[in-house]
Parts: structure tokens; C-alpha cells; sequence
């Protein structure tokens, strides 16, 4: 009986070994994460996440007073760290591990009072394995209308979870076998700006702790979940002819996620290129002179960020703006930026953003290498006749463009002053990454 990927995936992660560079991208990882939980815990979602979980323990909700038992702590935090969908990204996926992995990992490293170097591994695992799930069959998990992050979410946390108990190869398989049948998550959320994609982290983080305990308690997954007739690719990617090679071959030596990208403005990933091309038009325009806006778009991101058109110019709430393309472009124009302030319910009714996100179009760009990469481009027309373009080959913050540690340091402090911690408390907790979060893990000062 030949082994199935599962087995394969089980048998490397064992053997992994972190490289410097990894086991950094893991504690950035944690400090992003933290960061994002403090700027949403006051907000209604988090505060309905909350309330809605009713099982208590000995976990931490980052930023809460509540203690919860292990999967309710990784629900309300993956659910806070993706919320404002100001999150990391893998381009070339794109898929959003932090918001998934970390809650995990912190919420069993309480409960089990693992070391932080345990943590950091089996966030690195997690991680590595979501990247690599989402390069297997690109762009067709949209297309059958699911989250990627929401459907490999759950493999992702089943494996971090494995990895964090030191589950044997057998508990490992069953436990991604399980995670199969928990995964979830549709993208309906587009249609009115819903809080449904919110969720989908943390329900993943959940679902991958549900599935690494039932593991070690004996149950029994299936051994072909990912590549079976009836399996995991079949279920969210409508195909059992994915490129395998991408998710095994070198597993748990060289380490895809250490290029994972950061956010620098808070809405969705492929919309930032754009930002950046109308913050640098903005420099050379009046923005009142606008007449026309047209950009080259992929196709794969159309269904998402620019149609129906007419919705995206003009969108029902600040949520939704985080999804539309012309609302984002609007901001960089006008705001000069996209960060939380620029998504509020008052804010999306500005007659001046609104004016501008009307005039903003679309092309496909058959050429377009998304989501290999993620591009950037405006022409703009003036009043007079004047075309001005400009263009952005890559996701600032990522692989060609990284954000640096002080930077991403500094946008934890930024986000945690907008949850309302003091300083001091976001520099205990900066410290205590840096010194490798301890052993063990203990997040009590931060509730």
C-alpha cells in the first residue's frame, strides 16, 4: 500500500528542522498576531465571538479578562487577528496562516504549559503546511466558492496541533484525516459585507485543536484525506490532479514560509499594490481633477474586489469596503492611506472617497502573474485630457519588499494602542517574544 500524503507530510514534519530564518518568521508571526487581537478586542464581533463560546478554562483571549478552555481561546483570537483583515499573507496562495496557526499553538501551549521553543516549532510546522496546501491547486479553491484560509486552515491547525502535543505519525495522519471533515468556510461574505470571513481563522484554529485531541483519544481519520477520489481537494477545489510535489517535496527542511508577507494597510491583500500606486499619483494629482480611473486587474481577483461594479463602488459598510478595489484606490487617493481609520461605517460614507471610488474601473490583464505575484496598476484621466499611470510589480511588505522586525514592532504598538493597552503592557510583550516566550507559555498578564 503506497503511502498516502498524509503520511508523508507526518514522517517530515517529525524530522523538521527550523532554520534561523523561519524560526524569526515564527515569532514575527506572534507579535503581528498579538498585535491585531489587542486593536479589535473591543469590537463587536470579538465581543459576539466571545459571548457566543460558552466553554471556560485556563487559555487566554488576548486582551480579554475571560479565561476559555483551549479551543474557545484559539476561536476568539484567530477571529480578533484576521477581523480588520490587517493580517499576514503568503503570495502565491494567498492564504493568511498567522490568524490560524498562532491562536492554535498559543492556546495549546497554555493548556499543556509547553515551552515557547515547542510553540515556536509547531507554529512554524503549521504554518509551512498551509503555505505549501495553497500552492497545490492555485486559485481553484476561490473558484468553487471557499476561503482558502477558512478550508486549509484546519490541515494547518490539525498539523501545528499535532505538532505542539508531539503527537506519533499515526495520531498525526488521523488527526489531518479528521481536520478533513471540519473544514469550512464560503465567501458569501462578499455579497453584503457579512462577518462570516472573520471567523473563518478561528473556527479553523479550533477546528485543528478538536482534531489533534480526538487524534490522540484514539479516532480514527482517513489515511488518503487530501488526494482520495472523495477527499479534501476533491470536497473545496472540485480536483484530485493537484500538484502534490508542492506540499511534500522538501517539507520540514526548506522552509516556503519564511518569505511570508505583512500588512501595511488593513483590508485585503491584493487591493495593496493598488494603495501604493494611488498614495504616489496622489503626489503628482489633484485629486479633485480626476475624470477617470482604469486598472489592469487579474481575472482570478474579480469576483471578490470588483464586481458587481456598482456594489464595489459604493459599498454597504466598512467591511465590505475592505473588499473593494475601488473604495481601497479611493482611500489612497483621498486619505493618503488604508490603515483602521480608514474603515468605518462613517468613513465609507464620505462623499469625497464615494466620488472618487465611482470613477474607478477595470480591464483584465490576461497576463497578469496573480497570484504567483500580486500587481498594482492605475491610469487616471484629468479634466483636459491628461492620462498619468502607475505601476507596482509586487506586494509591498513581501518577499521583495520586506517589512523589517522595528517595522513590524511598531505596527504592534500601533495596533495595541488602538485596543487600549498602555505601552507598557505592549512592551511586556515584546520583550517576552523576544526572549522566546518563555517556559512555560503563560499569557495570563495579557488578558
Amino acid at each position: 500500500m503506497a503511502e498516502s500524503l498524509s503520511e508523508l507530510l507526518a514522517q517530515r514534519a517529525a524530522q523538521a528542522e527550523l532554520s534561523p530564518a523561519m524560526a524569526e518568521m515564527a515569532a514575527r508571526l506572534v507579535v503581528d498576531v498579538a498585535g491585531l487581537c489587542v486593536a479589535a478586542r473591543n469590537t463587536a464581533y470579538v465581543q459576539a465571538a466571545l459571548d457566543g463560546w460558552e466553554g471556560n478554562g485556563r487559555c487566554t483571549g488576548i486582551g480579554h479578562a475571560r479565561t476559555l478552555e483551549a479551543a474557545g481561546a484559539a476561536f476568539v483570537n484567530g477571529t480578533a487577528a484576521h477581523g480588520e483583515d490587517f493580517d499576514d499573507t503568503f503570495e502565491g496562495g494567498p492564504v493568511h496562516a498567522g490568524a490560524v496557526v498562532v491562536p492554535c499553538v498559543l492556546a495549546i501551549a497554555e493548556r499543556e504549559r509547553l515551552s515557547g521553543s515547542e510553540a515556536m516549532r509547531a507554529i512554524a510546522i503549521g504554518a509551512e503546511l498551509m503555505c505549501r496546501a495553497s500552492l497545490v491547486a492555485p486559485k481553484l479553491i476561490h473558484k468553487a466558492g471557499f476561503h482558502p484560509t477558512a478550508v486549509l486552515g484546519a490541515l494547518a491547525a490539525a498539523s501545528a496541533a499535532a505538532a505542539a502535543l508531539r503527537l506519533p505519525e499515526r495520531q498525526v495522519v488521523n488527526a489531518l484525516g479528521i481536520a478533513g471533515s471540519m473544514a469550512g468556510g464560503i465567501i458569501e461574505y462578499l455579497a453584503e459585507g457579512a462577518w462570516t470571513k472573520r471567523l473563518h481563522p478561528g473556527w479553523a484554529a479550533q477546528s485543528g485543536i478538536r482534531a489533534a485531541d480526538l487524534a490522540q483519544a484514539g479516532f480514527v481519520g482517513p489515511r488518503t484525506v487530501l488526494e482520495g477520489a472523495h477527499g479534501f481537494y476533491h470536497g473545496f477545489a472540485r480536483t484530485v490532479e493537484g500538484d502534490w510535489a508542492k506540499l511534500v517535496d522538501g517539507f520540514g527542511g526548506r522552509w516556503i514560509a519564511e518569505s511570508l508577507a505583512f500588512k501595511v494597510y488593513a483590508c485585503g491583500t491584493m487591493t495593496h499594490p493598488y494603495i501604493d500606486c494611488a498614495r504616489r499619483l496622489a503626489q503628482k494629482v489633484d485629486v479633485d481633477e480626476i475624470e477617470e480611473i482604469v486598472c489592469e486587474a487579474a481575472e482570478g481577483t474579480v469576483h471578490r474586489l470588483w464586481e458587481p461594479l456598482a456594489a464595489k463602488r459604493r459599498p454597504p459598510n466598512a467591511y465590505a469596503a475592505k473588499f473593494s478595489q475601488p473604495y481601497c484606490i479611493a482611500a489612497g487617493l483621498v486619505l493618503g492611506h488604508a490603515g483602521l481609520e480608514a474603515f468605518s461605517d462613517e468613513r465609507v460614507r464620505d462623499p469625497r472617497l464615494l466620488a472618487i471610488a465611482a470613477k474607478v474601473g477595470y480591464e483584465i490583464d490576461p497576463d497578469n502573474p496573480y497570484p504567483a505575484e500580486f500587481t498594482g496598476h492605475l491610469r487616471v484621466r484629468l479634466k483636459g485630457g491628461r492620462v498619468l499611470e502607475e505601476r507596482q510589480a509586487h506586494f509591498r511588505g513581501g518577499a521583495h519588499e520586506p517589512l523589517s522586525r522595528e517595522a513590524l514592532e511598531e505596527k504592534f504598538r500601533l495596533n495595541c494602542a488602538h485596543g487600549g493597552w498602555p505601552a507598557r503592557r505592549s512592551e511586556q510583550f515584546l520583550a517576552l517574544v523576544r526572549a522566546g516566550l518563555g517556559a512555560p507559555v503563560d499569557l495570563a498578564p495579557y488578558r
